[in-house]
């Protein structure tokens, strides 16, 4: 097939760990690469930032991104980018008119939209992945959330209207349902992990002899980091690293790690928190294996790839009882879960995992096996295709198979 991604503010590229950066990227990134690997022709189009990138970069095997330009060549939150739509979606009929895909699979709100409409004139069916909900942002963040105003109009629109909605969990197919989309166009798909990158084998950061808890991810307010900060009060023998963020040079420059070194400061805990900013894709594996505990406790999360990750290598996790962590955390058997904005349970979780490393090591063993088996690419790019042709065999044309690929089982493990 030859597929058209369209994430429009998140690029395979982009150097992760900021703001509008994270999984997203990542997802966009690795399902692209696996659908190449699968034979499939892969154009992800994402909004230019730099007026020095070429149109066209060779990203991977059957794989190219292809930089839009709508709006100014620069970096723009994704708040900012809903006036540029227009001209972005206009450049995709374009394109699409020259050399029509069989599928368009848009990520996030936006890319919906653009897509719909360049393939409402071109006849390009629509798969839409929203990898976060307007309506979750709003009941949790209330007067911070920051969204433009007509984006859960917007959502809703795009559900009802394209062919296919893929959620990444359980949580978010029940609340598209509560907008009237049709069942029979929601499919659950999950996030992945490459399993030759995130293994329990192979090398570990450097640590020291503390006790080692690990935060990885995006460093803003709703990935519940001062929750952790806070607990760690309550655990005076661990330390804690915090992954993300700006890079390392300009880490004093990030307001949000300005204002987590304050919460530690107030804690009393400072001098047990490290903040690295953003850590380079390749050397994340490592910084994973060298932690004792990984905790992500956001007050919501539509998938939790940070999560997955760590259970890929091996390590222990401790997660918030929300969105996707109540499919991929098995309570008790893969994981812990535990309410979101609750330092003192969390607290109490640390200190009960920190004193038994048998009950640790279970719960990382039958981790990594869930990882293995639920979650790695090649399994979601072969569920993700399923999708794609089914959407063409409703639509009447040929769902053409790539000639080569391993069967991929679909169920098993913990």
């Amino acid at each position: 097939m030859r597929i058209a991604m369209v994430s429009e503010h998140a690029g395979p590229l982009a150097l992760l760990g900021e703001e509008d950066t994270g999984g997203q990227n990542v997802h966009v990134a690795d399902l692209a690469r696996a659908l190449g690997a699968r034979g499939h022709e892969v154009t992800v189009h994402t909004r230019r930032t730099r007026a020095e990138d070429p149109e066209t970069v060779e990203f991977a095997p059957g794989v190219r991104v292809h930089h839009v330009s709508a709006g100014p060549p620069r970096p723009l939150s994704k708040d900012e980018l809903p006036p540029h739509m227009g001209e972005f979606a206009e450049h995709l009929r374009a394109e699409w008119s020259r050399s029509s895909p069989d599928i368009a699979h848009a990520h996030y709100w936006m890319s919906g939209s653009a897509a719909l409409e360049a393939g409402g004139a071109t006849g390009t069916p629509v798969v839409q992945t929203f990898h976060a909900l307007g309506v979750d942002k709003s009941r949790h963040q209330g007067e911070d959330d920051t969204s433009p105003s007509e984006r859960e109009q917007v959502e809703a629109d795009v559900a009802r209207r394209v062919d296919r909605v893929v959620a990444t969990s359980s949580l978010e197919r029940r609340e598209l349902r509560s907008w009237n989309v049709d069942s029979r166009r929601i499919t659950v798909v999950p996030c992945a992990v490459d399993p030759e990158l995130f293994r329990p084998e192979g090398r570990s950061a450097e640590r020291g002899e503390r006790f080692r808890i690990l935060s990885l991810g995006r460093i803003v307010p709703r990935k519940g980091i001062r929750t952790l900060i806070g607990a760690l009060a309550g655990v005076p023998e661990a330390e804690l690293v915090v992954a993300g963020g700006a890079a390392p040079e300009r880490m004093d420059a990030d307001p949000h790690i300005a204002g987590l070194r304050a919460a530690a400061e107030e804690a009393g805990v400072a001098d047990r928190v490290a903040f690295t900013g953003g850590v380079p894709r390749s050397e994340v594996p490592g910084l994973l294996r060298s932690a004792d505990l990984c905790v992500n406790v956001p007050w919501y999360e539509p998938f939790g790839m940070s999560t997955v990750e760590a259970m890929a290598c091996g390590v222990c996790v401790i997660a918030s009882n929300v969105g996707g962590h109540l499919d991929t955390v098995v309570q008790g058997v893969t994981g812990r879960l535990v309410p979101p904005r609750d330092a003192r349970t969390l607290a109490y979780w640390i200190r009960m995992l920190m004193a038994d490393p048998v009950t640790r090591e279970s719960l990382a063993i039958a981790g990594a096996d869930r990882a293995a088996v639920r979650y790695t690419w090649p399994l979601v790019a072969r569920q993700t295709e399923q999708c794609y042709e089914s959407v063409l065999l409703e639509r009447g044309r040929e769902a053409h198979r790539p000639t080569g690929a391993a069967a991929v089982p679909t169920t098993g493990g913990v």
